[in-house]
């Protein structure tokens, strides 16, 4: 019995010595796995510089006509001609619809007759009261009656010409809102007509900023509809009052649109200037690092590892940036002239990652770049 004890104790020592062995090689294979260091991304660098931009204000901006309306029916009647097409070009006074005015027409007649026989009547009164042969009242009342029947066809000539509907400016016809045969009450619509060239656009600055905004300010406009191009312009109007609601002052600036290319309601990108220019530090866009808590670049530089040897890593850097132009953006604080940046590859990289730089292929870094397509 005492001997099956001793070989049973035996057994259990062997079993836990093996267990404990096992135990300690899968500890010594986790150490070295974390000790291992991966190997260094390929990213591109650019070293940081000074430059001057223009101090401007980048906002959201309303195009709007200069002279927009929806031209109208001003007397009611039925269509009887079109003389346009819907998007075409006009000139002021071009004839756009005419109305029915055949009622009119022979009121004219009737009412031209009569006028011409109070005529007669009035010149033979003339001769009548100057040898007095009528009394003064007589001859007074046929040059009222005169008077009143040359009123009478003014009068249907302006009706006839009011319902002869013309294009009160040059511009650019919308969409035909009418048909032939159709009949037009007072006011109704028969086509949007915009005057294009030139053209408002309208935006908004803070009231902090208000006062660096003047009436002849140059601003920019870009369209994402309308890449690579850029339209100039100056400011021609500020309001006079801050908007309660945003705090805002709404400005008002004229640029040339010769080609048409901005239409009213289109949402655009305006780069106002504020003044003189400033000191910044231009950087590709791709090496900024957007995030909800702060935008960063990854600053390369010499870091130790955990056995105090060097290698080349990055340090991630909290700037912040304030316009963009072209493929750059400025950064106005958190990086310093002098400074190597990583300029792609930013999206695999940690703090105190190891980097290899191949500035072989480098991403774009122009100030006003001409795409293939513009």
């Amino acid at each position: 019995m005492a001997k099956r004890m001793i070989l049973m104790l035996g057994v259990t020592v062997v079993l836990l010595t093996a267990l404990g062995f096992i135990k300690f090689k899968q500890v010594q294979s986790a150490v070295h796995a974390s000790a291992f260091q991966p190997p260094p991304e390929a990213v591109t660098s650019i070293v940081a510089q000074e430059d001057q931009w223009p101090a401007t204000m980048n906002v959201i901006g309303t195009m709007e006509a200069v002279q927009g309306v929806t031209v109208s029916a001003d007397l009611p009647g039925s269509v009887e001609r079109i003389n346009f097409e819907s998007g075409q070009s006009v000139r002021a006074g071009d004839v756009l619809v005419e109305l029915d005015t055949r009622q009119e027409r022979a009121q004219l007649a009737a009412l031209e007759a009569q006028r011409d026989l109070a005529s007669v009547n009035f010149t033979r009164m003339q001769q009548l009261v100057n040898e007095g042969v009528i009394s003064r009242v007589e001859y007074d009342q046929a040059s009222a009656q005169q008077r009143s029947t040359e009123a009478n066809v003014a009068e249907i000539r302006a009706t006839i010409a009011r319902k002869t509907i013309r294009a009160p400016f040059s511009g650019v016809l919308g969409i035909r809102q009418v048909n032939l045969g159709q009949y037009l009450s007072a006011g109704s619509p028969v086509v949007p007509l915009q005057a294009l060239n030139p053209i408002y656009v309208n935006f908004g600055v803070p009231q902090q900023a208000g006062g660096q905004v003047r009436v002849g300010s140059n601003l920019r406009i870009t369209a994402e509809e309308l890449a690579g191009q850029v339209f100039t312009g100056r400011v021609t109007a500020l309001n006079s009052v801050v908007d309660e609601g945003t705090r805002n002052v709404q400005v008002q600036a004229t640029l040339s649109n010769p080609a048409g290319k901005l239409k009213p309601g289109m949402f655009v990108q305006v780069d106002v200037g504020l003044g003189a220019n400033r000191q910044v530090i231009t950087l590709p866009a791709s090496a900024i690092s957007y995030a909800p808590y702060g935008d960063s670049v990854f600053v390369i530089t010499d870091l130790k590892d955990q056995k105090g040897q060097t290698y080349r890593g990055v340090r991630q850097q909290f700037v912040k940036v304030e316009g963009s132009r072209g493929d750059q953006v400025a950064v106005v604080s958190g990086v310093k002239p002098g400074d190597e940046v990583v300029s792609s590859g930013v999206f695999k990289l940690r703090n105190g990652a190891a980097v290899q730089v191949n500035n072989k292929v480098k991403p774009d870094n122009n100030p006003a770049p001409k795409p293939e397509d513009s």
